[in-house]
């Protein structure tokens, strides 16, 4: 097998992978960077709309909006650090570094709105904020860093020894070699894959989660899983979904039921800026009951404020101002590999960073604008911890052969089961016998699975392996778990969450 090493490995170039390698780089390590995607459309960063949330006049209110939107299931001291960092990082790597011009408003930045949000704080770039960030920071790491970035590339096995970390097998065009590193970060992104409907790009099969979950990391809070309220509703159409920002709701967007009603102000306070969890279920359930849900965008400056936006509705046949229609889909992943605030996972070695990982932060529902804030200040302290150690070479198994059409049949097939299995039982809302149907079929389904990889190796086949192991552990915790709380509801209990 061919074997390549470096100090710092990094798995994963959404921007808490490329923070991680910028921060590695910056403090003298020798670092690879590997990734799934051939172009940056391909990651869950690239695709983040509303922004970035920093801190303004009053952190106090940061934090408790954070706390309060995840359901009192937060670690304060994991959201104290995030927001004490969060305008430093911002200004050294986006400003500073990558030279991203923000939105702005006179002689400061134009800071937006969001849902849960007690003030305006959220820095954006029209509604395509990861599409002005990321492929800038890709450039930079190529152009101006000595990181070596790997496209095309999946890491398919954590390589392990003794209950350490010591890189990963890597695939590239049908090859697998071993990559060892003193240090390897996870930054793999989200588990969307395992759903139907989800704002996640394809390459979202839950693969840090899953590695680390098989190599013996402790994972955490994988129950919540959140459902953002308004992506376009395609109703099983082949043009797929897309996010309807919660940008459009703080600049006057409001959402109506099939009979043209206001129902959110009936739900909670805060109207269609509630918290994600509560309006995602609100529209569900207005949707069930009335046939559809639109945003309304009549109050709103859409064609000028949301250009992209108002383009992809006509693409698929929809004049805005008639209304958009919207559905709930899988979004983000509050849970993952149980780290620390510097990434560091339960195995030595090893750290992660971003929608792979547990930091505490979200609790039991993530705040708008605080995905690409923590991918940036968790990914820089990764990247930072992981630099230092020299790697060391271990004995790794050759890769299996097999045919490789075979594996990519089964895949999809097997792929379509999963979906439809975890978007019926454990979805915006769950039932106790719902979640013990889900774990017996995904229980099946990773026996067939783990029958393949034991013989064949292919992409589509690991991916498919990741995504069921994933979705397992997210079953298993949602079953264990019997307090309804944030994006874990559950319909049939009596033990519901009260703030």
């Amino acid at each position: 097998m061919k074997t390549s090493e470096s100090e710092t490995l990094v798995v994963g170039g959404g921007i808490s992978g490329c923070a991680a390698a910028l921060a590695a780089d910056r403090a003298g390590g020798d670092v690879v960077l590997a990734t799934k995607a051939t172009r940056p459309e391909e990651t869950n960063s690239y695709w983040a709309q509303g922004g970035v949330a920093v801190t303004r006049s009053d952190p106090d209110a940061f934090r408790e909006d954070i706390i309060a939107a995840g359901a009192g299931a937060c670690d304060p001291a994991a959201v104290e650090t995030l927001v004490a960092e969060a305008r430093p990082a911002v200004e050294d790597v986006l400003v500073d570094t990558l030279g991203v011009s923000f939105d702005a408003d006179g002689d400061g930045f134009d800071y937006g709105r969001e849902a849960a949000h007690s003030e305006s704080r959220v820095l954006h770039v029209d509604a395509a904020t990861g599409a002005a960030i990321l492929p800038r920071f890709l450039a930079h790491l190529h152009d101006e860093t000595d990181v070596t970035v790997r496209e095309d590339t999946a890491a398919l096995e954590l390589v392990t020894h003794e209950g350490r970390v010591h890189g990963a097998l890597l695939e590239h065009d049908g090859s697998v070699s071993a990559h060892f590193a003193g240090g390897t970060v996870l930054a793999t992104g989200g588990i969307g894959g395992a759903y139907d409907r989800t704002t996640n790009p394809d390459a979202a099969t839950g693969d840090g989660i899953a590695m680390g979950a098989l190599a013996g990391a402790d994972v955490a809070d994988m129950e919540y899983v959140q459902f953002h309220p308004t992506a376009f509703a395609d109703d099983g159409g082949e043009t797929g979904t897309f996010l309807l920002s919660e940008a459009v709701r703080g600049e006057g967007g409001v959402l109506r039921n099939g009979d043209g009603e206001r129902f959110m102000p009936d739900v909670h306070p805060d109207g269609s800026l509630a918290p994600r969890d509560v309006v995602a279920r609100a529209v569900a359930t207005e949707r069930a009951e009335t046939g559809e849900v639109r945003l309304d965008v009549s109050e709103v400056a859409f064609e000028s404020s949301f250009p992209g936006l108002a383009n992809r509705c006509r693409d698929r046949g929809v004049d805005p101002a008639d209304g958009i229609p919207v559905a709930p889909a899988e979004h983000f992943c509050c849970g993952g590999l149980a780290i620390d605030m510097d990434g560091q996972t339960s195995l030595d070695r090893l750290f992660a960073a971003g929608e792979c990982a547990r930091t505490g932060v979200h609790g039991a529902n993530r705040l708008a604008s605080t995905s690409l804030l923590e991918g940036l200040v968790v990914g820089r302290r990764a990247g930072r911890e992981a630099v230092g150690t020299t790697p060391e070479r271990v004995e790794v198994s050759e890769p299996r052969d097999g045919d490789p059409d075979l594996p990519a049949r089964f895949a999809t097939e097997k792929g379509d089961r999963l979906r439809r299995t975890m978007t019926e039982h454990v979805g915006i809302e769950r039932t106790s016998d719902g979640l013990r149907r889900a774990a017996t079929s995904i229980r099946r389904l990773k026996g067939e699975v783990d029958a393949y990889t034991r013989t064949r190796t292919s992409r589509d086949l690991y991916e498919l392996r990741n995504a069921t192991v994933t979705a397992l552990l997210v079953v298993r915790a949602a079953s264990e778990n019997d307090e309804s709380r944030g994006c874990h509801y559950l319909a049939d209990t009596e033990v519901q969450y009260a703030d």
